[in-house]
């Protein structure tokens, strides 16, 4: 379970409930399913519009992809692995890899060193690899889209639910009390909106573009440590190029305190 989801969202509705009975407004002001009507099955409707039911059949897994914590190999344990199978190439050629390829688990990572010991070319590999991260992030950013569409809509909903609220509050103005408590019920559809907008579709767009950036430049990692395989690069040269990808901490696990140079920004 990715626990940062579920905190974030279970501190957001715990600072919006405790700031309404702060602020002297009744928790039940929400159970109003004007408001909830007009922005849930509002959202849903315009993201309907909006995308291609192809894509839309992906939330499900979406919302997964959010709550649980994605399973990637650390990049450390990934450095390590390159190194080994440099040296092991080293000593017995490219094709001592084979047993190697069939306990790899990773279908990106396995393709790429299975090219590599089937005698393709760099620049083949390459191509081929890096084409096949950019339809992944195709798909990724296709996939955060629908949340941020989603968090541009709520909010203007929002509004419209409100102007609705209003327009039925107005019909009749002779009981001043009963004004009062119409206008109030008009705005719960704009907090609706803004807080389900803001708080929770625009934030998940965002987490789904970080675990996508996340797993591109572990891919970008892998290729180039294939190539480098591929190239017989030595195993400390290896360890070096794809330390660049760690931080300060941990390229002094890969390289000792020596190595990596510098002061991380």
């Amino acid at each position: 379970m990715d626990l940062s989801s579920v905190v974030g969202i279970v501190v957001a509705f715990v600072a919006l409930l405790t700031g309404m009975m702060l602020k002297g407004v009744g928790i039940d002001a929400l159970a109003n399913p004007a408001a909830i009507l007009i922005i849930i099955f509002g959202t849903i409707a315009a993201v309907t519009i909006a995308f291609p039911m192809k894509e839309l059949k992906r939330v499900p897994k979406l919302f997964k992809i959010l709550f649980t914590e994605t399973k990637l190999a650390s990049d450390i344990e990934i450095i390590k692995m390159f190194s080994e199978w440099a040296d092991l190439a080293r000593r017995e050629g490219l094709l001592a890899l084979e047993g190697k390829a069939s306990e790899v688990e990773d279908p990106f990572l396995k393709n790429g060193l299975t090219l590599a010991i089937d005698g393709q070319n760099a620049d083949y590999i390459r191509d081929v690899l890096t084409e096949e991260v950019e339809a992944m992030e195709d798909r990724h950013a296709s996939g955060a889209a629908i949340f941020t569409q989603a968090g541009t809509y709520a909010p203007t909903l929002g509004v419209l639910g409100a102007v609705i609220g209003l327009i039925a509050a107005l019909k009749d103005m002779n009981d001043i009390d009963k004004l009062g408590v119409a206008i109030s019920a008009a705005f719960v559809a704009t907090l609706l909106g803004i807080f389900t907008g803001y708080v929770l579709w625009h934030p998940f767009a965002n987490k789904l573009k970080r675990k996508s950036s996340i797993e591109v430049r572990q891919k970008n990692m892998m290729i180039e440590g294939i190539l480098s395989v591929l190239e017989g690069e030595a195993p400390r040269v290896i360890e070096q190029k794809l330390a660049s990808y760690l931080t300060m901490d941990e390229r002094k696990q890969i390289m000792g305190e020596g190595g990596g140079g510098g002061k991380e920004a």
